[in-house]
């Protein structure tokens, strides 16, 4: 309960950035891009519960009358002039917020992944889903996509351990920092991530 309000606190009282930011890169989005101005992909939340994640399009449109299989391979060189911006600064998380309103979500915890890697976890790995996923995480500032698949994982059963409001507040705070100083922040090299195999 501590954590549904301290989540939305920090919302409330960061709305009005929020609504703003929300405008004006859908209004960029729509000038350079062109509709839909959001992405959505069902993932993986509490209690293995899925649900569409919504963000910011950051590639061009996939013209395909085959429901049944896309191909990805090209997803980098999809993403356009402003997606690569807005996946270097992470601006195109911002719309997650409505995840976390909808308690889909939470500001800070393990990030929600594709559902198909749902059967590829271990035991220990599928305890990330004993709580909500996150906007960012201990994993996001310790080194995000950089990082393996196996040290994103103990990452985030470290932060299961050791959550508490006051480590909510200071891995926030470092997302922020990291943000302004671009650390951590996706690269052409790590702008889209690794898919998760079993070793």
């Amino acid at each position: 309960m501590a954590k549904l309000f301290f989540d939305y606190f920090l919302i409330l009282i960061f709305s009005p950035i929020i609504i703003i930011m929300i405008f004006f890169i859908s209004l960029l989005i729509v000038i350079f891009m062109g509709t839909p101005i959001f992405y959505f992909q069902e993932r993986v939340g509490l209690n293995k519960k899925i649900f569409k994640i919504i963000k910011f399009r950051t590639m061009t449109e996939i013209k395909n009358t085959n429901f049944k299989y896309v191909d990805t391979s090209m997803d980098l060189q999809r993403i356009t002039l402003l997606g690569k911006f807005l996946r270097s600064t992470s601006l195109d998380e911002i719309p997650e917020i409505l995840n976390v309103i909808k308690r889909e979500m939470s500001l800070v915890g393990p990030r929600p992944l594709l559902k198909e890697y749902l059967e590829l976890y271990s035991k220990k790995q599928l305890k990330r889903h004993n709580v909500l996923p996150g906007i960012t995480g201990l994993a996001q500032i310790r080194g995000r996509n950089t990082i393996s698949w196996e040290k994103r994982f103990n990452l985030d059963l470290i932060y299961i351990e050791k959550q508490s409001i006051f480590f909510d507040f200071k891995i926030i705070i470092v997302t922020l920092f990291h943000i302004i100083v671009k650390k951590n922040m996706r690269s052409k090299k790590n702008m889209i991530s690794d898919k998760f195999k079993i070793k």
